[in-house]
């Protein structure tokens, strides 16, 4: 029986268009472990393939062959004997698929990386299989996914051999949004307010398969503490197994990632290199890329800064939250996130989590205001403190080619925000010094993002825009 599918409406159109096709489709899925993507393809073909197979985690070349040998006899019907390389195995599938007389043949391999074990020369025999047959059959519609992106960049989607353009559409999977999370949510009766969903975002992510451990019978911070904090917590170990199970050299992109985690604003390509000392190459290139791809971490500029100049900024919820609560910590309080209620320590990490939400919703965010159409850039802007003036950040500005800039404040409330004398002034000064140090000419519009709406008193009138969470949910 056919799952619902919350959201990913773009990612079956493509499915659905790829299946309809009149020519050879191989299709590539790829994305962080644990956002869905298996689960996107199976329920997408309500498991109707002509032939599966996943590859084993860490199983050596000979146990994958032995599963891909009993897989294409369970679905064949016929006794294919074992055999010891990639070669024959997939010349097997040909023989079985070739006698197939239908318009539309499904293949699914899930895992692809895992099948490619040292010295297999697996990618070798997919690249004959697809090139000196597969690419010619129109009914062939080939779907492979991988969690571990360095190999999915590298061996597939980036490949320089024999398989370099052969892929025909790459869907990358995201996390969900709020509004995913919320109707994912609702699926599963799990009833909440917005500002419970938002939280819940903040500690999860959009990542499926965290959403579904949620216990309905239980309130928000309750499951926190069962998940994260309890003695046999699910998710307690989840950090190490997932940077081991997506990268091959996982210590590296561990260390950039628990690194960035200590700069809220972001590093440099080059602050990262000296802070970790590393030699000056292409290797943290290729990590700061594969973090990027994976949604780990994403690349932005700083106005009117220089394309050399860009920061990489840890924005992962789940990885925010883990490092900065459970990875260090020796407490042994099995209610620790209930009893941190009022914590300056959790006022602190939500603030800051509720602006990284605010980050994965600018498209929601230039909807409300109205901007959608107009071609528009998204970057942050600091300046450092001199005897002249004080230190100045803004963490979102949009910068608009109706010569316009929107300067987003992003405050977390559970209330209507309420603007005071002394806030006005700093929201005023800031204005006032990014307009000397930038020398722009376009008008500065000030917008708050807060979750209640900004309560309207003597100071409302100077914000020009406001943002609500549930304008984020749209």
């Amino acid at each position: 029986m056919k799952a619902e599918i919350i959201g990913r409406e773009k990612e079956q159109d493509v499915l659905k268009s790829c299946f309809e096709s009149e020519r050879a489709e191989l299709i590539a899925v790829y994305g962080r472990r644990r956002v869905g993507k298996t689960f996107l393809v199976k329920n997408f073909f309500r498991e109707k393939f002509d032939f599966y197979i996943t590859g084993i985690y860490q199983g050596s070349k000979k146990e994958q062959l032995q599963f891909f040998n009993r897989q294409l006899c369970a679905y064949s019907g016929m006794p294919y004997p074992y055999v010891d390389n990639w070669f024959d195995a997939f010349e097997q599938l040909k023989h079985y698929i070739s006698g197939l007389k239908k318009n539309r043949v499904v293949i699914f391999i899930d895992e692809l990386p895992w099948l490619d074990t040292p010295r297999s020369r697996f990618t070798k025999a997919l690249e004959l299989f697809w090139n000196s047959w597969a690419a010619d059959q129109p009914a062939v519609k080939m779907v492979v996914c991988g969690s571990a992106t360095t190999w999915m960049m590298s061996h597939l989607l980036g490949n320089k051999g024999g398989l370099h353009n052969r892929v025909t559409r790459r869907i990358k999977l995201s996390p969900f949004t709020l509004a995913e999370v919320e109707s994912y949510l609702k699926s599963q009766g799990i009833v909440w307010n917005r500002y419970q969903i938002t939280e819940a975002y903040m500690i999860l992510g959009g990542t499926p398969y965290y959403l579904q451990m949620l216990q309905k019978g239980m309130s928000l911070s309750q499951n926190i503490d069962y998940l994260f904090f309890s003695e046999n917590a699910e998710l307690k170990e989840e950090y190490g197994f997932l940077f081991k199970s997506l990268f091959n050299d996982s210590a590296i992109y561990r260390s950039t990632v628990e690194l960035l985690s200590r700069k809220a604003k972001g590093m440099t390509r080059m602050e990262i290199v000296q802070s970790l000392k590393l030699s000056e190459g292409g290797a943290i290139s290729e990590v700061l890329e594969n973090l990027c791809n994976c949604d780990f971490i994403r690349k932005y500029s700083a106005f009117g800064k220089k394309e050399r100049d860009v920061l990489y900024q840890l924005t992962d919820l789940f990885t925010l939250f883990y490092l900065r609560f459970v990875k260090n910590s020796n407490r042994r309080d099995e209610h620790l996130w209930s009893n941190m209620i009022d914590s300056v320590e959790r006022r602190t990490w939500s603030g800051y989590s509720f602006e990284q939400v605010c980050l994965h919703h600018i498209p929601q965010i230039k909807q409300r205001l109205g901007i959608s159409g107009i071609q528009s850039d998204v970057c942050s802007w600091n300046t450092p403190a001199t005897e002249e003036h004080k230190s100045g950040q803004i963490d979102l500005l949009i910068d608009r080619r109706d010569q316009i800039i929107n300067l987003c404040e992003m405050k977390y409330s559970t209330q209507e925000y309420e603007i005071t004398k002394r806030y006005n002034d700093e929201l005023q000064e800031r204005k006032e010094l990014f307009r000397s140090k930038t020398k722009t000419r376009k008008a500065l519009h000030l917008t708050l993002v807060t979750t209640y709406g900004v309560k309207n008193n003597a100071y409302f009138g100077m914000i020009q825009s406001e943002v609500t969470m549930d304008d984020l949910f749209k």
